[in-house]
């Protein structure tokens, strides 16, 4: 610097020190421009090439284009007498020129024309610019500017906001060609180590337009070392390498390296770095970046906490930080729609690990939002897969919606789009949280949004879909619960569900009535302005003679009397009023029509229990239930009954004997015989006898705390009825009598069970007995009901539910359909040209109508019909019932060995009111804990599917599944205590009869009630324990309990234990039972209890081993009746299909099992005599061999799908190895198809499976295991013959459930034959393979004659081996296997099963 300073004062005349003065000053030296100018080469120079430099504020001038200036530079140098010596001299002109700050931002700024050459519209160069177009002049001048440039690093930005440092930079951009650029990158680089950090952003910011690409690598490796050291850079190195031509190998070092520094990274530069690292990723690489970036990206930290944003008076840093992780997902996005492996990664990224950072639901969100299908159905399907298995869960979602609000809102339309998704599947594990999508949606974002959901939910209500419809209504309940103010805006959106009444069951209309009165009566009456609508839909609903929308006006009158009536505090006196005149119109609107008033009564009655009502409306509602009551049923009994009845009148059921004289009695008979002469005329009706008592016991529960001591006469109270005896003369009655005997006994059950539904949570114990003796009641009852039903074909009962459509002709065609089953189904009769396998199919026909006659012999002594056909027209019995449970058992042994009066002294439980209680029980958690399947039928077909399977459960449907799996908890130590009774009932019975079951003291009727009750218990345990919810975090403790019941049978201090070791106790217990299984049913339902309680552990192995042991045993066990009969028949061979399924599911070896059991048991069987069984196997009979048949088919197609396919990289070890298998699987298979020979769809099944997975194997081990791939097919193709024959039978006897599979196992059977012949040719043998004609024949080998003339048409290829002569050494394998395989005549196939 100071040698060319020096160059440059002595060219000019002037001193070192007036020089420095001037450069320290800033000013020019004294003298005249103009003569410096004329003085210097720089000046004339370029006035002779047309640029007049100027001073001051005023651009320098070009007269010149800027191509042609540029030229004249060059060759005024060129041809200079002092070249090169000259371009020194031209630079130290320029560094003097220069050093003026004005003159130098002069030369830095565009030249401008001159206007006398009248173009002042082209643009020209800055003068440096130009100068720098010379290569002859660009390294001295680079030098100049670079040095130039510290003396404006700290001024910042000048007047007019130009900063010099930038445009010095900027004169070095976009140069047609750099002289040095190596060197120019150094002085650049050494520049930046010691400029301030905005002076540095710029020069690193425009490398990549400054710099050759030969540079590029070295560069990009120094700035990734800049990047480890100053986090301040980021932003600038990130965008210059992102514009840098890298090789792949540094591109990846550079990204990893920017990867470590993500989580050091800021906030503000979060964006541009997640965009680099996205932006950079090749498709080998995309999985592997995108695992790392879910792991390193700390959203959450990104977000400050709602306590600090709140505490904030100003809100601008919380908004700054959505507006960076907004920018963040935005190139999130971008990576994802431009690049498909991105998208693809995302989707893989995590896809079996728990999901814990928003990061990634965000990013599911995105895919979602893509235009691109694939993607959107790709997070659709993600999303699905990690809520069904619980990887992500609602707290997670909780949190995103909390911290990140605005930016999800810029996702709505997908997260509204996945919710409707999730919400319509038919996956009840992903259903709710489509509805925590819905509901966050709603709290989080602004009223568009909410109207958005709003009309959603809505759709989805309207949509008749009972899922959808439940849920949607749900939410909305709760949403109005949660947001009242907000909720009302949309009243009128929700209102116009009113229209689509039709398609809503009665639960669902009750809670759209809860809703909308909440909306328009609630406490702040935000929703005021629907109310005359509401008054106008109820009244015009009350006043319909239609029974189905006077249903819908009596339920949502008594949902607005529960909202009008429930306000906190005093309620006003006006809304007293129009309470009480709403009740009175609904009322006096049912009271002429009794399924109306008896439904108005269970309504009112679910209000009382669910609702807290005014005291005043309470009050109101008790004294006029409690009058009328009395008034309408409740008669006092007299010497003797007076009136004309169809049967005597006589006073039943009295349990206060004592207090027989001037009681009270239930007035039934009479009402039930007025009710028959007058129908119109009739005011009370019978009907109406057990829901109004349910409303007054509840209203007096509520009124006196629980305390029913007002009504207590009613549970012992008599009831006005008919001798019973006449039950036996059923058949001599005319046909009305017959029917009014069967309602007056429905009637009367009905009573009972209300009476048992009050009183069963009374603590005295007189009160338990008297309940006991209620039970008993009905027991007995039911079963004179049901010889009375058989007698009275056509009859349908009164409706005893009242919320649904009417059931007539639901009954009348259930009832036909079970006398239809009871007839039993005519069976095909096979061909008569058919082989021994054929004559044991009509074997096992003829034992089925035999059996299926037996069966019906046993009805005919019952003389009954099955009442579960008749459920809905029986009152629901609460839950609270099942707490009867917890008494204790009583059997005729206990009477027999103990005083009478001693065992009445404690409540007990007799046989049959315990098989009563659990066939209940169990009826309730298979509505309640086990899923139905969401099909999307048809609507109507949905809704009266709905309605018969829910009907009958409408105080159930109220209470939530985890609540009753809470009570079912609750009583497994009663029901423990019941199985471990009825285990020591049969195995006492087995000891007195010296271990036979139907030994001479086997009382058979306790018997079968004993063993249906067994049954039972284990079938409602199993259905407890396979409640899907148990798998959900929160009811983890509850499953824990459970087991811990069973657990602590056998061992205390259950608390203590882990899960592992609970179900290792609770299964050690349950297998204690397996000796005393009175039937297969019950035998069957502990091996799914036992699979169901070990699959909640996470090492099952072991339990399964088990399982399968214990099922064995009890498929090798031979079952028998108490009457001593062997169990058969249809029920019997469904269980043993279950049970046989079940351990070939769990063994480990399911080939050798099926080898087992068709090697051992099924020879067995064919050497028994006709009604012997197989030795080994005593559940394999003639009557059960198609049973057999058609499990171990299906197993063992499924187990060879699971064998490995050949690979040609397998070595000879594994090759043996799997050939083994296949051996085996077709010896079993052979043995199969021999056996029952007809059926085809087995044989196609197992065939695609061995031409996927055993050819390959057979391809490569051909040449080492020649012996064991002939004996393979050779006895393959004799099943394969078998098949064909089957084929031909099919078609001889036109049965079209065989021909049906014909077309397609004809076309399996020809590419096997082709399948061969690619393997002999791939191993070089094709000589020994040749087609030739397989003749059509029947099961039986013969040949089908009348199909001869068309021989030529319906030949079939099979493939074969022939002697020939082999003379080249390379097809030595081929001889041995023609010199082992003899020529076969394709005729000559002898039948295995003869």
């Amino acid at each position: 610097m100071n040698y060319k300073l020096h160059q440059l004062d002595t060219f000019l005349n002037i001193t070192p020190t007036e020089a420095k003065k001037s450069r320290s000053t800033g000013r020019q030296p004294k003298g005249d421009v103009v003569e410096e100018a004329n003085q210097s080469v720089f000046a004339v120079f370029l006035r002779d090439a047309g640029v007049t430099l100027k001073q001051g504020g005023t651009s320098n001038e070009i007269a010149v284009d800027q191509i042609v200036f540029q030229k004249r530079i060059q060759q005024q140098l060129q041809k200079s007498p002092r070249y090169p010596g000259i371009i020194q001299e031209f630079i130290s002109g320029l560094e003097s020129h220069i050093e003026d700050p004005e003159r130098f931002r002069n030369c830095l700024l565009p030249c401008v024309p001159q206007l006398s050459d009248g173009d002042a519209s082209s643009f020209h160069e800055s003068l440096l610019r130009m100068l720098l177009a010379i290569e002859m002049l660009q390294t001295y001048i680079i030098n100049t500017l670079l040095e130039k440039l510290p003396e404006f690093m700290l001024d910042g930005t000048g007047d007019g906001g130009l900063s010099i440092p930038r445009i010095i930079i900027n004169q070095l951009k976009w140069l047609d060609r750099v002289v040095d650029s190596k060197e120019l990158a150094v002085k650049l680089m050494e520049l930046v180590s010691v400029a301030p950090v905005e002076v540095q952003r710029d020069i690193i910011t425009s490398l990549p337009e400054i710099l050759e690409d030969s540079q590029h690598n070295d560069i990009a490796r120094q700035l990734n070392s800049l990047l480890q050291e100053n986090t301040q850079l980021t932003v600038p190195i990130l965008d210059a390498l992102s514009s840098l031509n890298l090789s792949s190998s540094l591109l990846t070092e550079v990204r990893e390296a920017v990867m470590s520094t993500l989580t050091a990274v800021q906030l503000e530069d979060l964006p541009v770095v997640v965009k680099f690292i996205l932006h950079s990723v090749s498709a080998s690489d995309a999985y592997e970046v995108v695992c790392n970036l879910r792991k390193k990206l700390e959203l959450e930290q990104c977000v400050l906490p709602p306590v600090l944003q709140a505490s904030q008076n100003r809100m601008k840093t919380a908004g700054s930080s959505q507006d960076s992780v907004t920018l963040t997902l935005d190139g999130i996005k971008s990576a994802v729609r431009f690049q498909k492996t991105i998208s693809e990664a995302w989707l893989k990224v995590g896809i079996n690990k728990k999901i814990k950072k928003n990061s990634y639901l965000l990013a599911l969100f995105i895919l979602h939002s893509t235009n691109a299908n694939q993607s959107r159905r790709g997070a659709e399907r993600v999303l699905k897969l990690k809520v069904r298995t619980g990887l992500i869960q609602e707290a997670l979602l909780q949190r995103t919606f909390r911290d990140y609000s605005q930016v999800m809102r810029g996702y709505f339309p997908s997260i509204l789009a996945l919710a409707q998704s999730l919400l319509r599947s038919t996956d009840p594990c992903v259903v709710p949280f489509g509805g925590h999508m819905y509901r966050h949606s709603f709290t989080a974002f602004d009223s568009y949004c909410q109207q958005e959901v709003v009309g959603s939910l809505v759709t989805h209500v309207c949509s008749g879909v009972n899922g959808e419809v439940d849920v949607a209504l749900e939410l909305l309940c709760g949403l109005v619960t949660e947001k009242p103010s907000e909720m009302s805006l949309y009243a009128v959106f929700v209102k116009g569900i009113l229209d689509y009444m039709d398609n809503l069951a009665p639960q669902q209309i009750r809670r759209l009535f809860h809703l909308l009165s909440r909306l328009a009566f609630g406490q702040q009456q935000q929703g005021a302005h629907i109310q005359d609508d509401m008054h106008i839909v109820i009244r015009k609903q009350l006043s319909s003679t239609v029974p189905k929308y006077k249903r819908i006006g009596i339920i949502g009158a008594v949902m607005i009397v529960g909202s009008m009536g429930s306000q906190n505090g005093s309620l006003p006196q006006e809304t007293f009023r129009q309470v009480i005149a709403l009740l009175e119109l609904v009322k006096s609107s049912s009271e002429s029509t009794p399924d109306a008033a008896a439904l108005y009564y269970d309504e009112l009655a679910n209000l009382i229990l669910t609702s807290t009502l005014d005291p005043q409306v309470q009050e109101h509602i008790g004294k006029s239930v409690l009058d009328d009551f009395q008034d309408d049923f409740v008669v006092d009994l007299g010497p003797e009954i007076t009136g004309s009845f169809p049967f005597p009148a006589r006073v039943m059921y009295n349990l206060d004997e004592e207090e027989s004289q001037g009681g009270i009695a239930i007035n039934l008979l009479p009402l039930l015989a007025q009710e028959m002469l007058n129908k119109a005329e009739q005011r009370v009706s019978p009907l109406c006898l057990s829901p109004f008592f349910r409303l007054l016991r509840l209203c007096e529960e509520k009124q006196h705390q629980g305390n029913l001591e007002e009504i207590d006469a009613l549970l012992g109270c008599p009831l006005i009825l008919t001798d019973m005896d006449i039950v036996e003369k059923v058949e001599s009655l005319s046909k009305v009598e017959r029917e009014y005997l069967c309602t007056l006994l429905f009637h009367t059950i009905n009573w009972f069970r209300e009476v048992i539904n009050a009183f069963c949570s009374q603590k005295e114990t007189e009160m338990k007995m008297k309940v006991m003796t209620r039970l008993q009641n009905v027991t007995y009852l039911q079963t004179l009901l049901e010889k009375s039903l058989a007698g009275s074909p056509g009859y349908v009962p009164p409706v005893a539910n009242f919320d649904g459509e009417s059931t007539d002709g639901a009954v009348i065609g259930s009832i036909t359909a079970v006398n239809k089953t009871k007839k039993g189904k005519k069976r095909k009769a096979p061909g008569k040209s058919s082989s021994e396998s054929s004559s044991q199919l009509d074997e096992t026909t003829d034992a089925v109508e035999t059996q299926q006659s037996e069966k019906e012999k046993e009805k005919e002594v019952r003389q009954g019909v099955n009442l579960g056909a008749y459920r809905q027209f029986f009152r629901e019995l609460d839950m609270e019932v099942l707490s009867v449970l917890q008494c204790g058992l009583l059997s005729r042994t206990q009477l027999d060995s103990e005083l009478h009066t001693e065992v009445r002294e404690e409540v007990l439980l007799g046989p049959a009111e315990l098989v009563f209680l659990l066939e209940d029980m169990l009826r309730k958690l298979e509505f309640s804990l086990t899923a139905s399947p969401a099909k999307r039928a048809p609507f109507l077909k949905v809704q009266k599917k709905t309605f018969y399977r829910s009907v009958g459960f409408s105080h159930l449907q109220q209470r939530s599944s985890k609540d009753i799996a809470s009570c079912c908890v609750q009583l497994l130590p009663a029901l423990c205590s019941h199985l471990e009774n009825c285990h020591n009932y049969f195995q006492t019975l087995l000891s007195e009869n010296n271990g036979v079951v139907d030994g001479p003291a086997t009382d058979v009727h306790e018997h079968q009630l004993m063993s249906s009750a067994y049954q039972l218990l284990v079938q409602v345990l199993n259905t407890t324990f396979s409640w899907s919810g148990f798998s959900q975090p929160g009811q983890r403790s509850l499953l824990k309990k459970a087991l811990g019941v069973l657990a602590g049978r056998l061992k205390e201090g259950g608390a203590e234990l882990t899960l592992e070791q609970l179900i290792k106790h609770s299964f050690e217990y349950l297998v204690n039972f397996r000796s005393t299984m009175p039937s297969l049913s019950t035998a069957l339902c502990l091996s799914q209890l036992l699979a169901t309680v070990s699959e909640k552990g996470g090492n099952s192995a072991a339990y399964r081993e088990q399982t399968a042991s214990l099922a064995k045993g009890f498929l090798s066990q031979s079952w028998v009746t108490a009457s001593g009969e062997k169990e058969r028949g249809n029920k019997f061979n469904e269980a043993l299909h279950a049970l046989l399924s079940i351990y070939l599911e769990l063994v480990d070896d399911v080939l050798k099992a099926v080898e087992e059991i068709a090697g051992e048991g099924i020879p067995e069987l064919l050497n028994a005599s006709k009604d012997e069984s197989s030795a080994s196997w005593p559940t394999l009979s003639r009557q059960t061999i198609l049973v057999f048949y058609k499990v171990l088919m299906a197993k063992l197609e499924k187990a060879v799908k699971k064998i490995p396919a050949g690979k040609i990289s397998d070595n000879t070890e594994a090759q043996s190895e799997k050939l083994l298998t296949w051996n085996l699987a077709v010896r079993d298979f052979h043995i199969l198809v021999n056996l029952v020979k007809v059926h085809l769809s087995y044989g196609r099944l197992f065939l695609e499976s061995f031409l996927k997975l055993g050819m390959p194997l057979l391809d490569y081990s051909f040449k080492r295991h020649k012996m064991d791939v002939q004996s393979l097919l050779k006895t393959f193709q004799l099943s394969t013959r078998q098949l064909h024959h089957m084929c031909g039978h099919s078609k001889i006897h036109q049965d079209t459930s065989l021909t049906n599979h014909v077309p397609a196992l004809k076309k399996s059977l020809e590419l096997f034959v082709y399948r061969v012949k690619a393997m002999l040719i791939l191993n070089n043998c094709q000589e020994a393979f040749w087609i030739g004609n397989l003749k059509n024949r029947n099961l039986k080998g013969e040949e089908i004659l009348s199909q001869r003339s068309q021989a030529s048409d319906e030949e079939e290829e099979e493939e074969e081996r022939s002697m020939q002569p082999q003379g080249q050494s390379e097809d030595e394998e081929s001889k041995e296997i023609t010199g082992r395989k003899e020529d076969m005549d394709q005729d000559d196939i002898t039948d295995d099963s003869e």
